[in-house]
């Protein structure tokens, strides 16, 4: 068949042959012209073949039924695809849609395999919800069993992708799918779609909505426009869980599944609940989560043979515990208006066996006063849950050893309420407990997920420290120093140690062994750091440098940069891709939306010119679920010197690979970073970039974050100790004003 062209000058020979096969089963060579749009090589081969239906009834797509646009008709032209001329996206709209109809349960399963696949495109899309598509779905959901409704449950899952025409969907739906999902007898194919529709749902909350940026101050996002498909969140989402009994409960159980897709969307939608939740139902979702021990099946599976699948998640959900446990240290106690902190207050009483005397109770106890607001105000619901869980868990021992102090002399009693709070703080400091939304923590923190469990064994330290040395009332800071020597030591190396080793550390461990290991540490670091002031100005510090490098990170990935494609390892047949590699160079550049990732692939390195005209093709950034990192190994062929990519045998994977995985589409791109700061700047600003959080996934990032903040810390004391100032442990808050009339003044 002659070349397809624009008539423009041009040798044929340049030009790839592509087979084209016609509605009618008749397969043609041509050369396309990849300079054309796909608008004029359909015209141009429906005047070749002599078709007499307009040109516009016709779409190209290859042999897996991909549809070819203008973004990769030159890519699947170089590559020589196998092409197709079919009914255009419009005609296959009006055909399902028909066929959506039907009651025949086989046509009506063909229909919505092919839906599944089709609706993600947007001319077929938009054309299926114009068709009131939408609500032909919604009915057949509503209908189905089975693979009839995985297949349509598939098809709503791929239609939200899209940032609009789904805003009609309401609670009915959506406790449709909170049933479905929640069923036992729901097959998986069925409850993977069901699990990502309710996120997608979570996470079209309308302070996520792509636009200007809420100001801090604001009580509450804008109003959605009408239309707008950001008008769900956790709100919406939760109402419809709620009324299912156990719904929550089969989410958590399936985190056990044998099937990681299953596993993963799971963990993908508990960890949009954590980071959407709102302050109404806060207390009531992460009590729930707490009741039905999420943290132990995330435990569990960071030890578990599909973890390299659910790595980012867990890290993910990591970040969003340090979030929650942020919040609680920062929840005031207050018994008198907050039905549970009364509560929890009782048991705690309740469990030491004492009897209270006239005004005098919880100073029996340890505490300085009888006023509980004031004795948690620095550890909040988070001091009181650790003390509620230290009575609790072990009645008869909080008893024995509460009766034990009460026996001693006032001077020589061992202060149990100031020691379970001092104890939530030296755990806060070491796990970097300081701001909402900032985690630093590139692998697993299993003992971080037991805080519980690691503060009743620090607790018990003390009490065992105390009594060893015989300390009286003046020697508490001395005990609390011995006490943060060994929380750093036993909670050293978190991701590759195990628990009976922290439990030995805290029980076993001598005396004069902690002393002296801790007077050593004490010759090399200056006690002004660990007043709580420099505290609190470490934690300003660290999350003004977490952002800092966030940002730095990010203007990275909008620089762009030369990667490697890489032969994933996950592939079924991963020594097919051995074989050869046509163009083993690929060019990354996030756009200034924040939207795209734009890319070229090339046999050679070239320079590339700023903006997005070097870089024709582009995948959504809404599309990586996960980054996955050492995933993938180098293909053999790639002419390099050493600068260019660290040596490796053909299928080993590299430490400098990563993959951008799509919840359902797979791998989405594999590549493999030049060194080891550009696999930084990368892996951790595509993290960052996430809706639901993200976290840090090397440790150069970590650590920048971490000098940046003792660097700043340092400058700032300098101020203060070149003048010799004192700074005491803490501050008295005065009396609050009497009213609003007042304002903060401006001090430099």
């Amino acid at each position: 068949m002659p070349a397809i062209s624009n008539s423009r000058p041009k040798s044929v020979a340049l030009i790839p042959t592509n087979n084209v096969t016609t509605k009618d089963g008749v397969t043609v060579r041509a050369r396309i012209d990849p300079t054309l749009t796909v608008e004029d090589v359909v015209k141009q081969l429906c005047i070749n073949l002599k078709i007499q239906e307009p040109p516009v009834m016709y779409a190209l797509r290859d042999e897996t039924d991909d549809l070819v646009t203008n973004d990769n008709l030159r890519k699947k032209i170089k590559a020589k695809v196998n092409l197709k001329l079919v009914k255009a996206p419009k005609l296959e709209a009006v055909d399902i849609v028909d066929n959506l109809l039907s009651r025949d349960p086989k046509t009506l399963k063909i229909t919505l395999f092919s839906l599944q696949k089709f609706i993600r495109e947007e001319q077929f899309a938009n054309e299926f919800l114009n068709r009131d598509g939408l609500r032909e779905l919604v009915e057949v959901i509503n209908a189905s069993r089975g693979n009839t409704l995985a297949y349509a449950l598939s098809a709503m899952q791929h239609l939200m992708d899209l940032d609009y025409g789904w805003s009609t969907l309401d609670d009915t739906f959506i406790f449709k799918i909170v049933q479905t999902l929640s069923s036992s007898s729901s097959l998986i194919n069925v409850c993977r779609p069901a699990t990502a529709i309710l996120k997608k749902l979570v996470e079209a909350d309308p302070a996520s909505a792509p636009g200007p940026v809420v100001a801090s101050s604001s009580r509450s996002p804008p109003a959605p426009p009408l239309g707008s498909v950001w008008r769900y969140g956790f709100h919406v989402v939760f109402e419809q869980m709620r009324k299912e009994k156990g719904m929550l409960e089969t989410v958590v159980s399936r985190l056990g599944s044998a099937d990681t897709a299953m596993a993963l969307y799971s963990m993908m939608l508990i960890n949009s609940l954590l980071a959407h939740v709102n302050d109404t139902r806060w207390e009531e979702f992460i009590g729930e989560l707490e009741r039905l021990n999420v943290r132990k099946a995330v435990i569990r599976l960071m030890s578990s043979h599909i973890i390299e699948d659910l790595t980012s998640c867990i890290l993910d959900f990591q970040a969003n515990m340090i979030r929650v446990t942020f919040r609680k240290k920062n929840t005031l106690i207050e018994p008198d208006a907050e039905p549970l902190h009364a509560i929890a207050l009782n048991t705690i009483w309740a469990a030491s066996k004492l009897e209270s005397s006239g005004s005098v109770k919880w100073r029996k106890l340890g505490f300085k006063s009888e006023n509980m607001t004031q004795e948690f105000s620095e550890v909040g619901a988070l001091g009181l849950d650790c003390l509620r869980h230290f009575a609790y868990s072990d009645q008869a021992s909080f008893a024995q050893v509460v009766q034990e102090q009460i026996s001693r002399p006032e001077e020589r009693r061992c202060p149990i309420g100031r020691t379970s709070n001092e104890i939530v703080e030296l755990l806060s400091e070491h796990w970097n407990i300081f701001a909402p939304g900032y985690s630093t923590s590139t692998a697993f923190q299993p003992f971080f997920l037991n805080f519980f469990k690691v503060h009743a064994l620090a607790l018990n330290f003390f009490l065992r420290m105390w009594n060893e040395s015989g300390a009286a009332m003046g020697d508490f800071p001395r005990v609390i120093a011995l006490s943060r020597s060994q929380v750093n030591v036993a909670l050293r190396k978190e991701n590759v140690r195990a628990w009976h080793e922290v439990e030995h550390d805290f029980l076993e461990s001598d005396y004069r062994a902690v002393r002296d290991r801790q007077m050593k540490e004490l010759e090399q670091e200056d006690d002004l750091l660990s007043k709580i002031p420099v505290r609190n100005l470490r934690a300003k510090l660290y999350k003004e440098s977490y952002e800092f490098v966030r940002q730095q990170r990010i203007q990275c990935l909008m620089q762009g940069a030369w990667f490697v494609n890489a032969i994933p390892l996950q592939s079924p047949t991963p020594r097919e891709h051995v074989r050869r590699s046509p163009r083993p160079w690929r060019f990354l550049r996030l756009d200034n939306g924040l939207k795209y990732l734009h890319y070229v692939d090339s046999p050679v390195k070239f320079p590339v010119r700023n903006g997005l005209e070097d870089l024709p093709e582009r995948m959504e950034i809404s599309l990586i679920s996960e980054i996955a990192t050492g995933t993938c190994a180098p293909p053999p062929n790639v002419l390099r010197d050493q600068s260019d990519l660290p040596p490796a045998s053909p299928l080993t994977p590299s430490n400098l690979s990563f993959s951008l995985l799509s919840a359902h589409e797979g791998s989405l791109a594999d590549q493999i970073a030049p060194d080891q700061s550009r696999w930084a700047d990368w892996t951790d600003g595509l993290n960052m970039l996430r809706r639901d959080g993200g976290h840090v996934a090397s440790q150069e990032t970590a650590g920048f974050v971490q000098a940046l903040t003792e660097i700043g810390l340092k400058i700032k004391l300098l101020d203060l100790s070149g003048e010799k100032v004192d700074i005491p442990s803490g501050l008295v808050a005065g009396n609050p004003p009497t009213n609003t009339d007042f304002f903060f003044s401006e001090l430099m």
